[in-house]
């Protein structure tokens, strides 16, 4: 029988939220065979469950994911479960809010993770970088998703020199949503928690779609596609609870 100390992947589901810990402490969460296949499956469950408005991902023991395995990959047994790519658009495609809280530093492919998070916050002590090219390989696919997150010179400057940065550098470049004092970690999270579970799940849904619909479009085919979303939700059952609600000074019937 499996325990949860040898489970790659834990969930845990309170009052709205679902919690995904990446639980391979010992090779620092890197993104192992096991690991991948463990967090696609995990996230499918927190995404097929209705109850859920949104996900934080966290790590077990000092280091958030340290990226590739690279023992594994030397073995050949990487190439088995779901790939990278799949695994970031598995975070990205998710119907619900995902929140990474950093419980450590992050290092390549482990910002990959970060990056396809709606929101990030770390610990202020916490460290980053994309370590590829110091050790001859190219950070090639997080850079589909971090492009969309940094700025453009921070994410040219970190990927092409390889070297440290902190966790207000990483606020800085756009990386992290926020940074606070260690102590300070779960009251910061837990105040974005708290908004979340006053959310409409099927708004914040398609407006998690609708940012990405957005990006790159052509402003009379984005405003054309803005009017639909926005005349089809205030028409919505929803919609007209929300704003009985607000005439009524009581909380929507979703509020949790």
């Amino acid at each position: 029988m499996t325990t949860t100390e040898e489970q790659p992947v834990l969930l845990e589901v309170d009052r709205g939220i679902a919690t995904i810990t990446l639980n391979s402490p010992a090779n620092r969460n890197a993104l192992s065979q096991a690991l991948r296949t463990g967090l696609a499956a995990r996230l499918a469950e927190a995404g097929a469950d209705d109850d859920v408005r949104a996900v934080v991902l966290t790590g077990a023991g000092t280091v958030f994911c340290a990226g590739a395995d690279l023992k594994e990959i030397a073995s050949g047994g990487a190439e088995r479960g779901p790939s990278v790519p799949e695994l970031l658009a598995a975070v990205m495609d998710l119907p619900k809010p995902v929140v990474a809280r950093l419980n450590g530093p992050a290092r390549a492919g482990g910002l990959g993770i970060v990056a396809a998070c709606d929101l990030a916050v770390a610990p202020d002590d916490v460290t980053f970088a994309f370590t590829e090219v110091r050790i001859g390989v190219v950070p090639a696919m997080i850079a589909v998703v971090c492009r969309t997150r940094m700025d453009s010179r921070a994410l040219s400057r970190y990927f092409l020199t390889g070297e440290t940065f902190t966790a207000a550098q990483a606020v800085e470049s756009g990386l992290l949503t926020a940074a606070c004092p260690r102590e300070e970690l779960d009251e910061t999270v837990g105040g974005l928690l708290t908004a979340f579970r006053a959310t409409e799940p099927k708004a914040v849904a398609r407006t998690k779609r609708l940012l990405v619909e957005l990006d790159g479009m052509a402003r009379d085919e984005a405003f054309t596609l803005a009017e639909r979303v926005s005349m089809e939700f205030f028409a919505s059952p929803e919609g007209e609870e929300g704003r009985r609600a607000f005439f009524e000074k009581r909380p929507p019937r979703w509020a949790l």
